[in-house]
């Protein structure tokens, strides 16, 4: 499980380095308002930064958090 773990966080890293470039091209282009394909590039490379980020977020919480067991009983 631990490895599948690591297998995600990578692939988020990359998927929010691809995005960023994607995002940096489409500003540097700087025809965003009059060209669609520089705004297409802008809303995607957004949203895989966002699902990279996010990606690899989660798989480093689940790494760091603890077991959780719905079972257990309540101690009060």
């Amino acid at each position: 499980m631990r490895d599948l773990n690591l297998i995600q966080a990578a692939l988020g890293a990359v998927a929010l380095m691809i995005g960023l470039g994607v995002l940096v091209a489409a500003i540097r282009s700087g025809s965003v308002g009059e060209n669609p394909k520089a705004a297409a590039m802008l809303i995607g490379g957004m949203m895989l930064a966002t699902f990279g980020l996010l990606m690899a977020a989660f798989a480093i919480g689940y790494a760091a958090s603890a077991p959780v067991t719905l079972n257990a009983e309540v101690s009060r």
